[in-house]
C-alpha cells in the first residue's frame, strides 16, 4: 500500500512513531527474547604498550540457529569502524586490524594486543541472535577505553632552598614528575592532606604549594602524591627549613631547691644551671650576674657553673638567648639564695615543726570536745538526781509559781516535769530523761505537770559526773 495522501513518501504514519522506537529499543536490549549482553564496566583503563582483555558475556533463553558477534570502534565525533565479527564459530576480521584484535567465538570477549594512545575510544559489541520462529533479536553494549602512561616517582623542590623566616618569608614547594599522563597532584603534611587556607594556596593543577608567610606550624614532613587512572606514586618526605624562635626559654639546675624563680643551694656546693629554648638555628646564650652595684656578663654558652661559697646571701642572674637569623631574643631571670644550714637540715626542721603543730592541734580539739560534752551532760545529771529523790506525795503537794511573788525568791534553776495521775488511765508513754546509776529505767505516764525550782547554793555537792 502506498503512502497516504498529503504525506511524504519517506514519512511514517503518526501512530507508528511511538511504536517503532519502542520495538527497536526492545530489540537492541534483547529483552523480548531474554537476550542479555553484560560487560564488567562501562570504562576500562589500559596502559600504553600492554595488552588489554575485554570480557563480554551474553545469554538468551530461546533456541537459536545462528549467533553473530560484531565489534566496532568509535572515536569522538566520528562514525563507528568495523574491527572484526563472527558468525557462529567463524571469525571475519578487518584486514587493517587482523593482527591487533582477536576473538574466539562463541565467546564474545575481545583481546587487544599492545595498546597505543590511538586505541583510546568507545568499543561497541553487538550480538545478533536468529531465534527460531521469532526472527533476529539484537543487543549491544559500549565500553570506553582510556590509555595512559604510568606515573614515575615525583620529587619535591623547595624555593628558596635555604629556607625562610617565620612570619616574614614565603616558601614554595614544587612537585615534579618525569612521566605519566593525566596526572593529578595531592599534597600531604605528616600523612594528612594539606587544605587551602589563609597562608596555603595551590597552583591551578595543584603541582605547586605556596606558603605565604611561612609559620612555625608549617614544620613537618611534606609529600607529594601523583596519580592517574593506572598508577600512583609518593615522593620522598621533605622537611622545609623554617627559622623561628626563641620560644619557651627556661633555666634548670640539677642541685638545690627551686621555688618559682628562686634556687636555694647549700653553702659550699657547686651548682650548674642549664638554659634552653626552642629555636632554629640554635640560640646564642650569655649569662649576666646582677649585684647591688654592677651588672656583668660572666659566661657564654648554654651552661653556667658557680661555686656557692663565692656568692653572697642572694644573687640575681639572667640567661639571655639570641637567634641571629630571626633577630629575636629572650631572657630568663632567677635568684640564687645560699643557706648555711643545709637543705637536709632545713627540710628536717620543717618536718619537726609540722609534727609539733599537728600534736598541739589534736590536743586542743580533744580538750574542746570534752569541755562541750561535760557542759551538755551536767544539767541533765542534776535534774535526774532531783527527780529520783522526789516521792509521789511531794509531787502532789507541789505548788505552781507565777514568777511574780518575790523577785528574790524567783532565783534558781527550773525544771518542767510530769508525774502520773492516779485517777485516770495512762495516755502518754515516754522514755526516762536520761539513764543514771541511781535506778533502773522507768516508764512515766500522766498529763499533770509541775515546775520545780532548784537554788544553786542548796544543791547537793559531789554529784558524780
Amino acid at each position: 500500500m502506498g503512502p497516504a495522501a498529503g504525506m511524504e513518501p519517506t514519512e511514517r504514519p503518526r501512530h507508528w512513531r511511538g511504536i517503532l522506537p519502542c520495538q527497536l529499543y526492545c530489540l537492541l536490549l534483547g529483552m523480548c527474547s531474554g537476550l542479555m549482553v553484560t560487560v564488567p564496566s562501562a570504562t576500562v583503563h589500559g596502559i600504553q604498550g600492554q595488552a588489554l582483555y575485554l570480557p563480554v558475556v551474553y545469554s538468551f533463553q530461546a533456541p537459536a540457529s545462528d549467533v553473530q558477534i560484531i565489534w566496532l570502534f568509535q572515536r569522538p565525533q566520528t562514525t563507528p569502524k568495523y574491527l572484526l565479527g563472527s558468525v557462529n564459530r567463524s571469525v571475519v576480521p578487518d584486514l587493517e586490524y587482523r593482527h591487533k584484535f582477536t576473538m574466539v567465538p562463541p565467546n564474545a570477549s575481545l583481546h587487544i594486543r599492545s595498546l597505543h594512545f590511538s586505541d583510546e575510544g568507545t568499543y561497541i559489541v553487538k550480538v545478533n541472535v536468529n531465534v527460531q520462529g521469532n526472527g533476529t533479536v539484537s543487543a549491544h553494549q559500549k565500553i570506553l577505553i582510556t590509555v595512559d602512561d604510568p606515573v614515575t616517582k615525583p620529587t619535591v623542590h623547595p624555593q628558596p632552598s635555604s629556607g625562610a623566616v617565620e612570619n616574614v618569608g614565603n616558601l614554595t614547594l614544587t612537585c615534579v614528575v618525569a612521566a605519566g599522563t593525566r596526572v593529578t597532584y595531592h599534597w600531604l603534611k605528616d600523612e594528612w592532606p594539606v587544605r587551602a587556607s589563609a597562608t596555603h594556596s595551590f597552583s591551578l593543577d595543584h603541582s605547586i604549594l605556596h606558603m605565604a608567610p611561612v609559620t612555625k606550624a608549617d614544620l613537618g614532613e611534606f609529600r607529594c602524591l601523583v596519580r592517574n587512572a593506572v598508577s600512583e606514586m609518593y615522593s620522598e618526605a621533605l622537611v622545609p627549613t623554617i627559622y623561628y624562635g626563641p620560644y619557651g626559654l627556661t633555666v634548670n639546675s640539677d642541685r638545690g631547691l627551686r621555688v618559682g624563680e628562686v634556687f636555694t643551694v647549700d653553702l659550699g656546693e657547686a651548682v650548674r644551671f642549664d638554659c634552653s629554648a626552642d629555636s632554629n638555628p640554635p640560640n646564642i646564650y650569655s649569662w649576666i650576674q646582677r649585684d647591688d652595684n654592677s651588672t656583668q656578663v660572666i659566661e657564654h654558652g648554654p651552661h653556667l657553673e658557680v661555686a656557692s661559697e663565692s656568692l653572697g646571701r642572694s644573687t640575681d642572674y639572667t640567661c639571655c638567648a639570641y637567634n641571629n637569623v630571626t633577630g629575636r631574643r629572650g631572657e630568663a631571670h632567677f635568684t640564687v639564695i645560699i643557706t648555711s644550714l643545709g637543705l637536709e637540715k632545713v627540710t628536717g626542721r620543717g618536718k619537726s615543726s609540722l609534727a609539733v603543730i599537728t600534736g598541739i592541734s589534736v590536743f586542743l580539739i580533744t580538750a574542746m570536745s570534752s569541755f562541750f560534752l561535760w557542759k551538755k551532760c551536767r544539767p541533765c545529771q542534776i535534774i535526774c538526781q532531783k527527780h529520783a529523790r522526789r516521792s509521789e506525795f511531794e509531787y502532789g503537794k507541789a505548788q505552781t509559781f507565777s514568777g511574780h511573788e518575790d523577785a528574790l525568791a524567783d532565783f534558781g534553776i527550773y525544771e518542767f516535769v510530769a508525774f502520773p495521775e492516779p485517777s485516770t488511765a495512762p495516755r502518754i508513754s515516754s522514755r526516762p530523761m536520761c539513764d543514771s546509776e541511781w535506778g533502773p529505767r522507768q516508764e512515766v505516764h500522766g498529763t499533770i505537770y509541775e515546775v520545780i525550782q532548784h537554788v544553786p547554793g542548796q544543791e547537793q555537792q559531789g554529784c558524780p559526773e
